[in-house]
């Protein structure tokens, strides 16, 4: 029999925080009481703006908590012929659109539609559903983006990959959604809307990568924030279609900040190396983040 196979992937496009620490920690921790594998995966997708100074102090962050990981590590960036592979396959199958709209046009137009007193549809992340490029640009636009070879996004027709997917589709949950859902969840993809699976200056976006990857690693049981609970009915739809296992998942609580929100890179939250610097250890981590020292 196989041993279950973990995964903590961090994009090193920063210093981690403790939100990093508590899922890694978890991960770690139930890789160990299950006699199983832990991987460390770099999400470098975004080559602007992950460094390799940051995967090295991804290392470093790791090491000093007693966090061991299996060498090589996986970097996406090094694999985006995989993640060209998945997008061919589903395009064939007549699964995808392209989109030449900007996220800004998108905005634009959601925001027009609020102050008119029509709020716009939005997906479970807050953001603007995508309504298609005919409803935001006119057909001579889009034509002419079309002829210059302006480079488009590649969604995911929605529609029509669950139709193709036969649903319902669900997944077991060992932890907890924000509604308390545990156990086998129902997958509501549609909400999402058609998600992109490529964006125009990548070959592939988080969605596609992430679940190609755990496919390839041989990743049974994921384990992440209770932010991505929802991004599951994604990976669950894509999986299906792409004909991919289907791992356990595991979404935990969030560690916040003092303003209630999540930490984030993006936010400048205090990093481990800071806490560090100044004089923390990795039991007071352990305490800050609410795991027994």
């Amino acid at each position: 029999m196989s041993r279950p196979v973990f995964r903590f992937a961090p994009s090193p496009n920063g210093r981690l925080h403790l939100g990093h620490a508590l899922s890694a920690i978890v991960n770690f921790e139930r890789a160990q009481a299950a006699g199983g594998r832990f991987l460390l995966r770099f999400e470098d997708i975004d080559t602007e703006r992950c460094r390799p100074e940051y995967e090295a102090a991804i290392r470093e962050d790791l090491a000093w908590l007693g966090i061991a990981f299996e060498e090589p590590v996986r970097r996406q960036s090094e694999h985006f012929d995989a993640y060209r592979a998945a997008l061919a396959d589903l395009d064939a199958r007549g699964l995808v659109v392209r989109s030449f709209a900007t996220r800004r046009e998108i905005a634009t137009a959601a925001a027009a539609a609020a102050a008119a007193g029509a709020p716009w549809p939005l997906d479970p992340d807050g953001v603007p559903l995508f309504p298609g490029d005919t409803a935001l640009l006119p057909a001579d636009e889009i034509a002419r983006r079309a002829a210059a070879g302006e480079p488009a996004a590649t969604r995911l027709d929605m529609a029509t990959a669950i139709d193709a997917a036969g649903m319902p589709l669900t997944w077991m949950e060992t932890g907890e959604g924000p509604a308390g859902e545990t156990g086998t969840v129902l997958a509501r993809p549609e909400t999402f809307g058609d998600v992109v699976l490529a964006r125009k200056e990548t070959p592939t976006s988080y969605h596609l990568s992430v679940v190609v990857d755990d496919a390839l690693q041989g990743v049974t049981h994921v384990v992440r924030g209770a932010d991505l609970f929802a991004a599951t009915a994604v990976h669950r739809l894509l999986q299906t279609l792409l004909g991919l296992p289907e791992p356990v998942y595991h979404h935990h609580r969030l560690v916040l900040g003092p303003d209630g929100h999540k930490l984030a890179k993006s936010n400048r939250d205090t990093s481990l190396a800071e806490l560090r610097a100044g004089g923390a250890t990795p039991a007071n981590i352990r305490r800050m983040v609410g795991l027994p020292a």
